[in-house]
């Protein structure tokens, strides 16, 4: 379920980063829509999901998720702050969520190998 991808880091490191499929999902989401985005187009990710889970749980688990991707320095989270938390209610990519977005664009990709004995060799018909 997790796979692991590295981000080159400013300073030149190179970190572990394990992304659960909602957040490469979020990732994607961001990286076709430029600018800030509302959270709540990323709860069409649990319509795609065979399993159900209850709306309560749904919001729980993309506030995670956004949170996670914010501390990583994926993204910037835009909202409301208590005195005891935020809520966060739009998010946008940074420099660094898209090189991650394209990593994993390109990782994500097959390269087909060229197979030329599908078609038939001319011959002559000498002898």
């Amino acid at each position: 379920m997790y796979q692991i991808y590295e981000l080159n880091v400013v300073r030149g490191w190179y970190v572990n980063m394990y992304l659960s499929q909602l957040q490469k999902y979020i990732i994607f989401r961001c990286f076709d829509k430029v600018g800030r985005i509302d959270r709540k187009l990323f709860r069409e990710f649990y319509k795609k999901q065979e399993q159900e889970t209850s709306v309560k749980y749904q919001e729980s688990i993309i506030t995670k998720s956004l949170e996670r991707l914010i501390n990583k320095g994926l993204m910037i989270g835009y909202g409301k702050r208590t005195a005891h938390r935020w809520f966060i209610t739009h998010v946008r990519l940074t420099n660094g969520g898209l090189k991650e977005a394209k990593k994993i664009l390109a990782s994500g990709q097959r390269k087909l190998k060229f197979n030329n004995t599908s078609h038939k060799t001319h011959t002559t018909g000498q002898k």
